[in-house]
């Protein structure tokens, strides 16, 4: 586990997915946290969950520049100091493709996905331009191809990654180190709450998820809140102390390549347009393996 002891974190999107998981590793840790949401009910649960000592809880809609600007500054008032920021609230956004594009879902999604990394960030170095800090932006797979997502919250999440990486060239000579975590398939309640369900459901629609998604990627299972988590700790603690400007893929393999690249029971699309089945595919393997054998 990482080393977050006497480190100061503000995590935003806290309350439930992988912000939960960040909250719940970071404390493990030994960081103290702000709590960024606008889950109300769930983020005062976690206050009294972790105690007052080690978590504070804000109301944050990050797409509102004074909420956004307060939960930094809340961090020094709370705990003395700033030292990490993960940028990580996020929704679906607009579903709709380029040919039938909603203008003002497109403004929402990028306000939401691109506009805060670039507030929160900008709020955040004040406080950390004396002694440095490690900032993590929440991106996606979805950043790296096409297929995993929709075009605009793409695009958006393509849009962090690399500001991530021109943040931290431009921070650099304030020890201010920036990265991009691009997860793969997380069962979280996003998928559910980018259909317009409620919360509830979209909460029972992520338990779905992690049981019956794991045939989508190499590794075998759906990823996990933590397996995120433990990526942003690392990230943010100094056994990361040489690495800024990264964009690291957590996706148990599912950009690896085509899906008969790992499964050999998929079928390929060469051999699919030459009218070749999976089966007779194999047979012509086994029977070149016993050419080569005798």
């Amino acid at each position: 586990m990482a080393d977050l002891k006497g480190k100061v974190a503000v995590i935003t999107g806290a309350a439930s997915g992988i912000g939960l998981a960040g909250v719940e590793t970071f404390i493990a840790a030994g960081a103290r946290v702000i709590a960024g949401d606008i889950q109300d009910e769930k983020g005062k649960a976690l206050e009294t969950r972790f105690g007052p000592d080690k978590l504070r809880f804000v109301h944050c809609d990050v797409t509102n520049m004074d909420q956004l600007k307060a939960i930094m500054d809340a961090a020094p008032s709370a705990f003395g100091s700033l030292d990490i920021v993960w940028n990580n609230a996020g929704h679906g956004g607009t579903s709709t493709s380029v040919e039938e594009l909603d203008l003002d879902g497109y403004d929402q999604t990028m306000s939401l996905l691109l506009k805060q990394v670039f507030a929160g960030t900008k709020f955040a170095i004040p406080h950390m331009k004396a002694k440095g800090g490690a900032i993590i932006n929440t991106s996606s797979i979805s950043a790296v191809s096409a297929g995993y997502a929709p075009i605009t919250y793409s695009v958006a999440k393509k849009g962090v990654a690399h500001f991530s990486k021109l943040a931290a060239a431009e921070l650099a000579k304030y020890r201010i180190r920036v990265n991009a975590i691009l997860p793969g398939f997380i069962a979280t309640s996003i998928f559910g709450a980018s259909l317009g369900l409620p919360r509830e459901v979209a909460d029972q629609m992520a338990e779905m998820l992690s049981q019956a998604g794991g045939k989508m990627q190499p590794i075998g299972r759906v990823g996990k809140g933590t397996d995120i988590a433990e990526m942003a700790a690392f990230l943010a603690s100094d056994a990361a102390g040489f690495i800024t400007g990264g964009e690291f893929l957590v996706d148990g393999g599912m950009t690896v390549g085509p899906r008969h690249s790992w499964d050999e029971t998929a079928a390929s699309p060469v051999m699919e347009s030459l009218g070749i089945s999976p089966e007779q595919a194999e047979q012509m393997r086994l029977a070149q393996a016993a050419a080569a054998q005798s």
